[in-house]
């Protein structure tokens, strides 16, 4: 059976603001999307989460995101696509250089929040993604939704894109996230997190909050750093694919 990959979103505190347990989270999940600073994080939190994932083998991502610390990124902003680009490439920079520091490197791109939801059907915001992240230096994957905008601007540009399920979130029958305004959007440990993460590594299937079943294609599962009982989560799901016999392994 193939191998799947557990990323979470780490590295999110700010200031004297502390958001999630990344020490205990980067024990279980093979991948962390460390955020750059425009939705969360600082310098000194960049450095500690990038030392900290070298330490543990963990792989590192740009988790890139609009310029909304107060909203912490789930604001959509109107942006134009040229200053989406600098933003991309800006924070991607300044986590590759802290990356570099500790002797560890960038080795994908991940989108936060308003902006993940934006370009999965905003083509000209997508397509400023694509362009940033193919602008770099280095050539990196890009994390997202599958059968997205972001995913067509990717390949357009010879990009690599790897597809991503969510443990933690609910879907719509056409495969995007139940918005968080929505009761049931976010799921807990009590909604089968486990049972599901599994059905979605070996099966490529996941239930919607409507009971219909879609399909996922997925190389990565993603949960959620911030949410009150992630670490808990992230355990059980990683000892429930363990039980099944799927193999867990960073995609980068």
């Amino acid at each position: 059976m193939r191998a799947i990959d557990i990323n979470c979103d780490l590295g999110e505190s700010f200031g004297a603001w502390t958001m999630g347990d990344d020490d205990a989270m980067l024990d279980v999940v093979s991948s962390a999307n460390v955020a750059c600073g425009f939705h969360g994080g600082d310098p000194a939190t960049m450095l500690a989460t990038c030392r900290a994932a070298r330490d543990l083998g963990v792989a590192i991502g740009a988790h890139v995101s609009y310029l909304d610390l107060a909203g912490f990124g789930r604001r959509f902003v109107d942006v134009t696509p040229s200053d989406l680009h600098a933003d991309v490439l800006y924070q991607l920079s300044a986590l590759a250089g802290m990356a570099a520091s500790v002797g560890a490197e960038v080795r994908y791109v991940k989108p936060h929040g308003a902006l993940y939801n934006r370009i999965a059907t905003d083509e000209q915001q997508a397509t400023a993604v694509a362009d940033a992240v193919a602008s770099f230096p280095a050539e990196l994957p890009v994390l997202g939704l599958p059968h997205s905008a972001i995913e067509r601007a990717c390949e357009a540009r010879g990009v690599p894109f790897v597809r991503e399920a969510f443990i933690d979130r609910a879907y719509l029958g056409d495969g995007t996230l139940v918005p968080r305004s929505r009761m049931g959007a976010v799921l807990g440990p009590d909604d089968g997190i486990a049972e599901r993460a599994v059905r979605m590594a070996s099966d490529g299937v996941v239930q919607t909050i409507d009971g219909a079943t879609i399909e996922l294609d997925a190389a990565s599962l993603c949960v959620h750093g911030d949410s009150p009982d992630a670490v808990a989560m992230a355990i059980a799901v990683r000892e429930a694919l363990a039980e099944a016999g799927i193999p867990i392994e960073a995609f980068a």
